[in-house]
């Protein structure tokens, strides 16, 4: 219904609010990630794939510890951003997750940056967003009740990434969702 569906997005709000005030916490100020401050000789990567070539190479002179933490830490920590997205919105979109998730994800290499706490890294950004849009998708595919005021989506043909390349591959990429179910 509407109103659980409204309910639904206002949790996901309040989540998705605490899951930021975390983010920025364990991010910039926690002790426990080597968080003691700014870095007297700041590193940072530009150069894709770099860092996590470098973690692999390097995994037992680096220890389990730092190549998990910087391999799937920056999985685990970003999987709930493409949770509370699909979960706090009405309408969900391929290309808006993907918007978002850049969003959240550049901000936080950014001010990395800026504030010389952790280090910028271009490998961060591509595992942050993978995984965000990943959960999306998945979460959205899979709880569509709370779309478009509480009606269940059964349109195959979303205006979004999947659904272009779904009419695409029809051969009816410059048709619009509601021609194609027409000609179906």
């Amino acid at each position: 219904t509407n109103k659980e569906a409204k309910r639904v997005r206002t949790l996901g709000k309040v989540l998705f609010i605490l899951y930021i005030f975390f983010l920025v916490y364990f991010l910039f100020l926690s002790d426990w990630y080597g968080r003691e401050g700014v870095m007297e000789d700041y590193h940072y990567n530009l150069v894709l794939f770099r860092e996590i070539k470098r973690f692999i190479l390097y995994r037992n002179q680096l220890g389990t510890f730092a190549v998990f933490s910087n391999l799937f830490g920056n999985i685990l920590i970003f999987m709930p951003y493409g949770y509370f997205l699909t979960m706090a919105g009405k309408r969900k979109s391929f290309f808006r997750t993907l918007f978002y998730s850049m969003g959240l994800s550049l901000g936080v290499e950014v001010m990395q940056l800026l504030t010389k706490v952790g280090s910028f890294d271009v490998d961060d950004i591509l595992l942050a967003v993978a995984v965000e849009q990943a959960v999306a998708e998945n979460h959205a595919a899979g709880n569509t009740d709370h779309d478009r005021g509480g009606q269940r989506d059964n349109d195959p043909y979303r205006r979004d990434a999947a659904g272009f390349f779904d009419r695409r591959r029809r051969g009816n990429a410059h048709k619009t969702h509601e021609d194609v179910r027409l000609t179906e």
